[in-house]
């Protein structure tokens, strides 16, 4: 008896191409000169994401049967609400304590419309899929970089430039299969919903 095929899932809303590159510019500069100690620098332990790959994670569905991806249609569209302005916030190290990736925060509009699609697709998981959210609460960011093997502790001690002031308008809300290789992940759109008022 073979096991049924998963697949590793997300969802999420993606800034436009130009913020993505400028965000990934960004982050080559934050990290330039981070090495592992006694490198002198050279080796950078840090691996800047391209730009393509750059998104705000709504909810991780994490590893899924093939089967549900079809069941996940309908929660997105009926979730589809529009969000208003985002904005670029401080830099961030995750998770604080023993860094593995550097971020940058999302800040919601002023009337709360990412946290509340957010909110919306947790509820509509949950009833359609047996989704069960995180714990933690709801923070919005926008990966950037992920830590290589090896030390970690110079990278969370470093501090950061500002982060440029950017804001953008997410258009669509897309649910994503990731393809994980030894080079890193890669993302494959599997449904894009527009997100309407």
């Amino acid at each position: 008896m073979t096991d049924a095929p998963t697949a590793r899932l997300f969802i999420a809303v993606d800034p436009p191409k130009g913020i993505r590159e400028e965000l990934a510019a960004w982050a080559r500069g934050a990290v330039r000169g981070l090495g592992p100690r006694g490198s002198g620098g050279k080796t950078s332990v840090v691996r800047v994401l391209n730009p393509e790959l750059l998104h705000v994670t709504l909810c991780f569905l994490g590893n899924r049967s093939v089967e549900e991806i079809a069941a996940i249609e309908e929660p997105l569209q009926e979730c589809a609400m529009p969000v208003g302005e985002l904005s670029i916030g401080a830099p961030l190290w995750l998770p604080p304590r023993r860094p593995r990736a550097l971020a940058v925060e999302v800040r919601d509009d002023a009337r709360g419309g990412l946290a509340a699609l957010h909110g919306a697709l947790t509820q509509a998981l949950a009833w359609t899929c047996g989704y069960a959210a995180e714990r933690r609460r709801f923070r919005a960011h926008v990966t950037l970089a992920r830590m290589r093997e090896g030390p970690r502790g110079p990278a969370g001690a470093r501090v950061l430039p500002p982060t440029p002031a950017l804001s953008f308008t997410p258009a669509s809300i897309v649910l994503y299969r990731s393809w994980l290789a030894p080079a890193g992940a890669s993302y494959e759109a599997l449904v894009t919903r527009t997100l309407v008022p």
